[in-house]
């Protein structure tokens, strides 16, 4: 059964942003190639998320609905994941290129003995109807176009805030699927889940950025940047460069970066960040980049739309205060 399958990433019984993206992704392929598009959900009690997914174009919902996989385990979800593919023998199957999907999408790639592509920007089918994509390399500076030979499935994973939503109501037929584990091949456990005390958007889905370097010399200073970010509005978040989670100013989840997580907001606010390669790797990019540093010549500067040179606990709180005022006129 030939189709272009989606995996739908859920927490807590929520559709992450991200899964939509991947749907609209999924549709456009799906109508190109003639073929249906299905939404492949795991977790438990989410049987309630497939009328959402068909709203975004999905025409089945496979659903893996079971007390096992209620919280995510990488091995028991790559075992489910794969049944089903071997059971169905979808053409493609796309993932999130989210912390969660560069866990699982390169297992699932493994497990079936086919190739991946990750962290793609623009995904087509060609005349041969084959999974043509287009992906950052060398941290960004240069972008790869490639076309997957005929193993099957052809997997790919899609990088977060690229891809514009577009609802295009479906069917959403669900088709519920056997969940059949074998303990033995799950290591790991889960202990414990500790959640981040922080109310505002994650990273991977923020529209706005206001990330903090070496610069800002300290974690009681991030303070600044929370500020601004507040100001901001709710799709507004704060992030660090390596240099600052590493000296322990902030934890590892807010840290931007080839070593951390790649982000595409609409507005990305570098403080106090020179511009190392692997910084910029992970978030080059952004619609548009505003850099604010001493240095004239951070390297920064050069990858900024606008830049100003100067003391950023003097710009910073004069950026905040003047949208402060703008709001409330």
């Amino acid at each position: 059964m030939a189709g272009i399958w989606v995996f739908s990433e859920q927490r807590g019984g929520e559709l992450k942003k991200v899964s939509f993206e991947v749907l609209s992704v999924g549709r456009n392929l799906a109508d190109k190639a003639g073929q249906e598009l299905a939404a492949l959900l795991l977790g438990s009690g989410v049987e309630m998320l497939a009328s959402e997914m068909a709203k975004y174009g999905a025409d089945k919902v496979f659903l893996a609905d079971s007390a096992d996989l209620k919280d995510f385990l990488t091995e028991s979800y790559t075992s489910v994941i794969c049944d089903a593919v071997m059971a169905n023998d979808p053409s493609v199957l796309l993932f999130s290129a989210t912390t969660l999907g560069r866990g699982l999408a390169p297992r699932v790639a493994a497990r079936l003995g086919t190739g991946l592509a990750t962290d793609c920007t623009e995904l087509d089918i060609n005349d041969a109807g084959l999974l043509a994509i287009k992906r950052p390399i060398f941290a960004g500076k240069l972008l790869a176009n490639a076309v997957f030979d005929n193993a099957r499935p052809q997997i790919a994973s899609v990088r977060p805030n690229v891809i514009p939503v577009q609802e295009n109501p479906k069917a959403g037929e669900v088709v519920k699927l056997e969940v059949r584990i074998d303990p033995s091949r799950i290591r790991t456990k889960l202990r414990e889940i500790k959640k981040g005390t922080s109310s505002r958007v994650d990273l991977s889905e923020a529209r706005i950025i206001v990330s903090g370097g070496r610069g800002v010399k300290g974690p009681e200073n991030f303070s600044i940047l929370e500020d601004l970010a507040a100001t901001l509005g709710s799709e507004a978040t704060v992030g660090a460069s390596r240099s600052a989670v590493d000296a322990g100013w902030r934890p590892h989840s807010d840290q931007v970066g080839q070593t951390g997580k790649t982000v595409t907001p609409d507005l990305y606010i570098a403080c106090g960040i020179s511009g190392a390669i692997q910084h910029l790797a992970g978030m080059s990019s952004s619609k548009y980049i505003v850099a604010i540093n001493k240095d004239p010549d951070a390297p920064i500067f050069k990858k900024a739309n606008y830049g100003i040179v100067g003391d950023l606990f003097k710009i910073v709180p004069l950026i905040t205060e003047e949208l402060k005022k703008s709001g409330k006129e």
